[in-house]
Parts: structure tokens; C-alpha cells; sequence
């Protein structure tokens, strides 16, 4: 199984929540239709995330925010360079 946690979903949470940390040795193990999947999960929780507006004054729950945001950006920068690659290599 490819993915951690059993789904996409479930691991674009837990990269979302920083226990998974995505890199190029965890993409070889996965198809193209693979990574496609899991950046329309993480796309998808980062839609939801950027839909939350916690209180300005809430400067703890807006670092949170904040952190996750960065993550899953981070992520689908990742998968969408690692796709690119892909197909290059083809």
C-alpha cells in the first residue's frame, strides 16, 4: 500500500498536520495516478483550510493555520515537480 496512513486522504492529513513529511525516496514507490490522487487530497484539505477563518485575535489557531497552509503548498509543489519528472524520464 503506498499510501500512509491506508488513504490518500488520510495521508494528506497527516501531511497537513506535519506527521508525514513527503520526499523524493516516498514518490518512487508510487504510480503517476498515485501522486495525482493524493494532490487532489491535499488540494482538496487545503481548500477546506483556507475556508476556516479563525479569530484575529486568536494568534495561536492562525500560526496553526498558517503552518498547515505552508505544508500542503509545500506538498503540492513537491508532487506536482515529481510528476513533472516523471514525465520527462518517459
Amino acid at each position: 500500500m503506498p499510501f500512509m496512513g491506508g488513504s490518500a486522504f488520510a495521508m494528506a492529513r497527516d501531511v497537513g498536520e506535519g506527521y508525514v513529511l513527503l520526499n523524493a525516496t516516498l514518490f518512487k514507490r508510487m504510480t503517476g495516478e498515485e501522486l495525482k490522487q493524493l494532490r487532489f487530497e491535499v488540494e482538496r484539505i487545503l481548500t477546506g483550510i483556507r475556508g476556516e477563518q479563525p479569530p484575529l485575535d486568536d494568534v495561536q489557531a492562525l500560526s496553526t493555520r498558517n503552518r498547515k497552509i505552508a505544508r500542503l503548498n509545500s506538498a503540492v509543489s513537491m508532487i506536482n515537480n515529481h510528476l513533472q519528472l516523471k514525465r520527462l524520464r518517459l
